[in-house]
């Protein structure tokens, strides 16, 4: 993919960077609704048994999953990809990249075939009067917002430096670079051929 221009780097970065966010406030706010959900469902030392409370704290999950989930979790993913295979960082020069992709991709997929099913099915038992807490939907959400907490810190530290590609690359540039200042300085010999 030929490198993007500044203003489409900018762009697609702050774009990237506002649906990430609102992945990971999304899965903030199906966690929260998943322990009401959950903790209301039973009589417990906190709280008491509410199944009028689970069924709007389900029916409340499916509206962000109706709406919310797939799109956010898309347009992370696509915008991610771009940013990638259109600037320096590329999709495998990097390894904090390649870890980034791959979290994002299996949390993509596991949003569309395990989180929203799950949440469908809630809702419908809560729609039927037959709300029934399921701890599930507390763990996914809580993982979701582990995982992006974590890609998050990745993509500010860039840790664990290039790929073997990506130092093969860093050198080729850096040859054609020197051998770029050698011919404008007229030095004859140095650099790549």
């Amino acid at each position: 993919m030929q490198q993007l221009s500044r203003p489409a780097r900018r762009a697609v970065l702050v774009v990237h960077v506002a649906v990430s966010v609102s992945w990971l406030g999304l899965t903030l706010g199906l966690l929260t609704l998943g322990i009401t959900g959950y903790t209301t469902g039973y009589t417990t030392g906190y709280t008491t048994g509410s199944p009028e409370m689970t069924t709007v704290a389900y029916r409340a999950m499916k509206i962000f999953g109706d709406w919310l989930v797939l799109p956010i979790a898309f347009g992370s993913l696509v915008s991610g990809l771009v940013l990638s295979l259109g600037t320096a960082w590329g999709l495998a020069r990097h390894r904090w990249v390649i870890v980034k992709f791959w979290l994002t991709l299996v949390t993509v997929l596991l949003s569309v075939f395990s989180l929203r099913p799950g949440i469908n099915r809630l809702a419908a038992e809560a729609a039927a009067g037959t709300p029934a807490p399921d701890i599930s939907l507390v763990v996914a959400p809580a993982v979701a917002t582990v995982t992006y907490l974590f890609v998050t810190a990745i993509s500010v530290l860039k840790p664990w430096g290039p790929t073997a590609r990506g130092s093969r690359l860093r050198e080729a540039q850096s040859a054609e670079a020197r051998a770029g200042r050698a011919r404008r300085s007229g030095i004859k010999g140095a650099g790549v051929r």
